[in-house]
């Protein structure tokens, strides 16, 4: 007969130990959840990748193994779903505002909530203009195509009193085919690259912002019209800035979002500097004018930094994967 250890009865030992739980966390990662809002004919997508971490009073399942504190992390999935039901998703921001609010204060154990949101984007498939109704293209309205540009991300914390709000995107491909130069940098005896007066510039911007609405006291930002701003200046500060290197570029897009978006506090971005070289046509006797480039994909130029508002301290981590 199999007889089940009682919660809490290693307690006497666990005073002896040699060691002591540390930072602990658990949820459920990566819960894919479409929702589908129709107004009438016309229907309007939400694709979302929600991970939930929860973190509290989780010291006894790690010492005994008892689970009284625990909320399944299957409910924490079940909770994702019923959530886009009852509440919508009208951003990734306020959905996650809904769920840590949730999570903290429905459960006594928990203190502390994280979610983290990738948000997928869709685009409507339009009609063409004739010949075409008897194929159905008068319910095109419900038709659509995976936009291949950037994911959207944002990570939402809540302890009860606090909110910390980190939005963002990755994969956002971007080039410039002129006005891009790099000139004048330290040469040393191991260095071959020759100064360039007209290059490609071109990175995959991954980019970070954290927001100073921290309490419920205060006016909650509007989070769809935040990010289409954000994104809308940091794309005409990389086309308007005459770059004399990367950095300059990332620093002229993160001030254009400070400058502009008044929410904001902090940016930090990770550009990879995705080289193009000339290719040498000469040994086919073609003289190549700034016309044919070698794409290379690896190594690249890495560059990173924070742009932050005066007087503020930076929060978001140096290193982006760990957000």
């Amino acid at each position: 007969m199999t007889v089940r250890p009682q919660p809490g009865r290693p307690a006497a030992s666990r005073s002896s130990r040699p060691v002591v739980l540390g930072q602990n966390q658990y949820g459920k990662a990566e819960n894919r959840v479409v929702k589908i809002t129709r107004d009438g004919a016309t229907h309007h997508i939400k694709d979302l990748n929600v991970s939930v971490a929860l973190s509290g009073d989780m010291e006894e399942v790690h010492y005994s193994g008892s689970n009284a504190s625990v909320l399944p992390t299957d409910t924490t999935k079940n909770t994702v779903f019923a959530f886009a039901k009852e509440h919508g998703i009208e951003s990734a921001e306020q959905f996650g505002v809904h769920l840590a609010r949730h999570f903290v204060t429905s459960q006594e154990p928990i203190h502390r909530a994280r979610i983290r949101i990738e948000e997928y984007s869709w685009e409507r498939i339009p009609a063409s203009d004739a010949n075409s109704r008897f194929i159905g293209a008068d319910e095109v309205k419900h038709s659509f195509v995976r936009q291949g540009q950037e994911t959207r991300l944002t990570q939402i914390t809540y302890d009860g009193e606090r909110w910390e709000i980190v939005s963002g995107l990755k994969d956002l491909v971007v080039m410039n085919s002129t006005n891009s130069e790099f000139w004048g940098y330290v040469k040393d005896k191991y260095t071959t690259l020759p100064e360039a007066y007209d290059r490609i510039l071109a990175t995959q911007v991954a980019a970070r912002w954290r927001f100073n609405w921290t309490d419920d006291e205060q006016c909650m930002p509007q989070w769809e019209t935040s990010y289409r701003q954000v994104k809308k200046h940091m794309l005409e500060a990389f086309a308007e800035t005459y770059s004399l290197s990367l950095q300059q570029t990332l620093y002229q897009m993160g001030a254009r979002i400070i400058n502009h978006r008044a929410e904001i506090d902090e940016v930090r971005f990770s550009l990879p500097n995705k080289h193009h070289f000339l290719v040498d046509l000469e040994p086919f006797g073609l003289k190549n004018d700034n016309e044919v480039y070698f794409a290379a994909d690896r190594p690249y130029g890495l560059i990173e930094a924070t742009v932050l508002r005066d007087g503020c301290e930076p929060r978001i981590p140096e290193d982006l994967t760990n957000l």
